[in-house]
């Protein structure tokens, strides 16, 4: 993943972005744009320094990545949990300023990436059901609804629709150019 180079995608504001593994000194720009993005129920340092913990060795099960501009401001990140040919997406998101761009679909692009290398034979994931925007992104890769967790989401006791995808490594992947969903992912 280090020195993957993705374009915008030629939508307006785009610049170019290079995805790479997130290590431990990315924390405190990840945390601040999880905050800014997830002001209710943010995760916490000790959430990510926990994942942290399972992606770099022999064993690892985690696999998580950043998107830097060009500036090397951390504009994204999204992390993956691959345990038994299943892998889950834990988290993924992308700056305010990066939405309509792609960013999105090219950082679930990556994660996919993870799980085909990792051999899982599918993909899950939550997501809010009142977020119908990255719903219709995870639409677009080939997830397909397969319940709910009541209250999964707090504060709020908002549901979350859980969403599975049969085969990462045969998933519909986004073509450059292509019009992001329109949650700007």
């Amino acid at each position: 993943m280090t020195g993957t180079v993705v374009d915008g995608g030629g939508a307006p504001g785009a610049a170019a972005v290079t995805l790479r593994e997130m290590r431990w000194w990315d924390l405190d720009d990840v945390l601040a744009l999880e905050h800014d993005l997830f002001p209710e129920d943010a995760w916490s340092r000790a959430m990510f320094w926990s994942e942290l913990a399972d992606a770099r060795h022999p064993d690892a099960t985690r696999t998580y990545v950043v998107a830097a501009d060009g500036g090397g401001r951390i504009v994204g990140y999204a992390g993956l949990a691959a345990v038994a040919g299943t892998g889950d997406v834990q988290t993924i998101a992308a700056a305010r300023d990066h939405w309509g761009t792609g960013l999105g679909a090219r950082l679930l692009t990556a994660l996919l990436s993870a799980a085909t290398a990792a051999e899982c034979h599918e993909v899950l994931l939550e997501v809010r059901v009142d977020n119908a925007r990255a719903q219709r992104l995870y639409q677009r890769f080939g997830f397909e609804p397969i319940g709910f967790r009541k209250g999964y989401y707090q504060p709020g006791n908002v549901d979350a629709l859980v969403m599975r995808l049969a085969d990462p490594a045969a998933a519909p992947l986004p073509i450059p150019g292509d019009r992001p969903d329109a949650e700007g992912n």
